[in-house]
């Protein structure tokens, strides 16, 4: 087994092998499916948020149903519901991009097998995290229009 080893300033000895290339994109592509899934509860909890305003705003309404006893109650679960997907969204995104950082540490980058130059292209070009940033800004969107029903 021919495998050259770089100095690593870590606590870890990284060997150039097909192994550990392969362990790296194996660990990469764990990253993406953590994020995408971290998005698919982001977009539910907005979503659900949401549906819970509209749908408690027409039931109010409509002819010959009673008023709610506690008619805030659906527009304060609701907020809370979409704050808690963005908020989601924000700390998983976070997240992705620290570990993408140390996947791409000076340690580790030789395993890429990509320069150096296209870590950032790398990074924010993936679909999962473009889509985690567009579904945050609609998430902020859908709270700040729920909250400004609210006032």
């Amino acid at each position: 087994m021919n495998a050259i080893s770089t100095p690593s300033p870590g606590r870890f000895e990284v060997r150039t092998t097909s192994d550990s290339h392969f362990g790296w994109l194996r660990t990469r592509m764990a990253l993406e499916r953590t994020l995408m899934a971290w998005v698919r509860t982001g977009v539910s909890l907005i979503g659900f948020g949401f549906t819970i305003v509209q749908f408690f705003e027409r039931l109010g309404s409509m002819k010959d149903v009673a008023p709610a006893a506690h008619p805030e109650a659906p527009r304060t679960l609701g907020l809370m519901l979409i704050g808690a997907g963005v908020v989601t969204l924000v700390v998983s995104g976070l997240q992705y991009r620290r570990l993408v950082h140390y996947l791409w540490s000076p340690q580790y980058k030789v395993l890429a097998g990509v320069n150096g130059g296209e870590m950032r292209a790398v990074i924010l070009e993936t679909p999962a995290y473009a889509t985690a940033i567009l579904v945050t800004l609609i998430g902020l969107f859908a709270f700040v229009t729920v909250w400004m029903r609210l006032v």
